[in-house]
């Protein structure tokens, strides 16, 4: 399988805490967001394709095991939103709120 983020996908992303995963797909997701908002459906399915990547690179972390089916659940949500029929009504706005606490210990870990 071929990766966008190499490095990560060799070794680095588990060197990585939960906190600074999850910040890092949201900042994938949020990239996502911004693209489809401004019209560029190409460059938000790449933005949506790498935030799939980075929740798969997570969900594979085995320090991640017991938070396995959230990671698993919001990647699930994530492909409802974008490609789905959103059925769980997700909004930018709840994306958003989901993955600020996840941003905030990120940053107080760095």
């Amino acid at each position: 399988m071929t990766y966008e983020h190499q490095e990560l996908a060799a070794g680095k992303w588990q060197k990585l805490s939960l906190a600074m995963q999850m910040a890092n797909i949201g900042s994938e997701v949020e990239r996502t967001m911004k693209w489809e908002k401004q019209g560029n459906r190409e460059y938000a399915e790449k933005a949506f394709d790498r935030a799939l990547e980075l929740f798969d690179l997570t969900a594979d972390d085995q320090k991640n095991k017991k938070r396995l089916k959230e990671i698993l659940r919001a990647r699930e949500s994530w492909v409802d939103f974008f490609f789905g029929g959103n059925s769980l009504r997700a909004t930018d706005d709840s994306w958003r709120k989901y993955f600020y606490p996840f941003n905030f210990k990120a940053r107080l870990e760095y």
